[in-house]
């Protein structure tokens, strides 16, 4: 999960580098981006909750 935050951090920074105004395509990078971060943490958390689970 941090990998893929700190994957997150980089684009952004990577695209604010490039310019401050605003345009489409950038906006599309960053919210994916993000969508990565959320997808990472539902894995993170459906495994745990598999680990436990298994456990009972």
């Amino acid at each position: 999960l941090m990998i893929v935050e700190l994957l997150n951090s980089a684009v952004e920074v990577a695209i604010d580098r490039i310019g401050m105004e605003r345009h489409e395509l950038s906006g599309r990078a960053k919210d994916i981006a993000s969508a990565a971060v959320l997808f990472a943490a539902i894995l993170t958390a459906l495994t745990w909750l598999l680990i436990g689970l298994s456990h009972l």
